[in-house]
């Protein structure tokens, strides 16, 4: 059991997958937890586990971050409680699949929300208050979706697009100020997020996805090594490169093929 460090991350969509693996990969360094998601009973769970295992302190804060006002309402908590927060970790997200004038809108305005206007808002919530102490660390969960158009998943793709893009423009605006911003770009990912979206019989994800423990540890110590973007595995690294150098229309096609239902 490491000394406690004094510091907090705060880290939403915490109750399975990539957020359970960053929530322990902080509290086996001794750092306390906020953990946000919609399932109280699996972060209380969660929180139980670490709190017993490490002697870290974790605050459960049960919240849909679809719904515009649960930012505010998750920095009012963490500042009642007296909590600053040194590590945020944009975790939560969700996708779907299909063609896009067939899912339901309703559905595909809240991967907005969530995917994007959750972490833009509680980014611009908490790390002013790391510049004004001079230190803080944020974590984005982007994707290799985000470096192409996605056919069948297009809202999806587009929201990584966002989170890419928004993470390397804030880190550079941040660079003086003692803050880093590291967003994690993986591909398919063994958790329970190709089910959820419908995806898991996709060519994308038959082949398993890598290990989330294996993609936590990656962006974990990427973002305490302050570094701005990440892709992990070298076939995903070539593959990246290899979409700027193809005809955007053949990159389409193959991505269809790829997320066809």
């Amino acid at each position: 059991m490491k000394q406690a460090s004094g510091k907090t991350a705060l880290i939403t969509g915490a109750s399975a997958g990539l957020g359970r693996d960053f929530a322990r990969l902080f509290a086996e360094d001794g750092h306390n937890l906020v953990i946000i998601a919609r399932r109280r009973e699996r972060l209380e769970e969660l929180a139980a586990e670490l709190e017993k295992d490490t002697g870290v302190s974790v605050k459960v804060i049960a919240a849909d971050l679809a719904d515009p006002h649960s930012p505010k309402r998750i920095y009012e908590e963490v500042g009642g409680a007296g909590i600053e927060v040194d590590y945020l970790v944009n975790n939560a997200g969700f996708g779907s699949t299909g063609p896009y004038l067939e899912l339901d809108a309703q559905s595909e305005l809240n991967m907005v929300s969530v995917n994007i206007s959750a972490l833009m808002h509680l980014t611009r919530l908490f790390v002013p208050g790391m510049v004004e102490r001079g230190y803080g660390r944020v974590l984005n969960l982007g994707s290799t979706a985000g470096f192409q158009a996605g056919p069948f998943m297009a809202t999806y793709y587009a929201t990584k697009a966002f989170v890419n893009h928004f993470s390397e423009a804030l880190a550079h605006e941040l660079m003086e100020s003692g803050v880093t911003v590291t967003v994690s770009c993986p591909g398919p990912v063994a958790t329970e997020f190709g089910e959820v979206s419908g995806n898991g019989k996709m060519k994308l994800f038959k082949g398993g996805g890598a290990s989330s423990q294996m993609i936590a540890r990656h962006a974990y110590q990427a973002m305490h090594k302050g570094k701005r973007m990440i892709v992990h595995g070298l076939k995903f690294k070539f593959l990246m490169q290899s979409i700027r150098l193809s005809p955007r229309r053949m990159i389409h096609g193959i991505t269809a093929g790829m997320n066809r239902p």
